[in-house]
């Protein structure tokens, strides 16, 4: 399994942009579908974004279409979420998952006792 570590959250006022980075170690990253997760309080895990291991495929929850994008990144086993025009509602702590040959469909129902998930990153926007 690989192992995922997360940064660039923060506060940011409404907006504003932040980058999130996913490192990755121990696994053949380019064999991994990668997806971004959020978790409000109180609210359920969601995913907002995900990209298959070839690269093939893309997803974006509605939510966040046309604001955020992911990328990754093989050279440096890295996954990115570029977040644009934030919104309070995007408060969340935001985690990175990943599991090997994936499908898109494998990552918006991905339960968080199955594949490889980081420790997350608070991101926070004010009003």
């Amino acid at each position: 399994q690989v192992q995922l570590v997360e940064s660039g959250g923060g506060l940011v006022q409404a907006g504003g942009s932040l980058r999130l980075s996913c490192a990755a170690s121990g696994g053949t990253f380019t064999r991994y579908t990668m997806g971004w997760f959020r978790q409000a309080p109180g609210k359920e895990r969601e995913c907002v974004a995900a990209i298959t291991w070839g690269r093939e495929s893309l997803y974006y929850r509605t939510s966040v279409k046309g604001r955020f994008t992911i990328s990754r990144d093989s050279a440096r086993n890295t996954v990115y979420l570029q977040m644009n025009s934030l919104k309070p509602e995007d408060t969340a702590v935001y985690y990175c998952a990943g599991v090997a040959f994936g499908t898109i469909g494998t990552m918006t129902s991905l339960r968080k006792d199955f594949g490889s998930w980081g420790q997350g990153t608070q991101v926070t926007v004010s009003s």
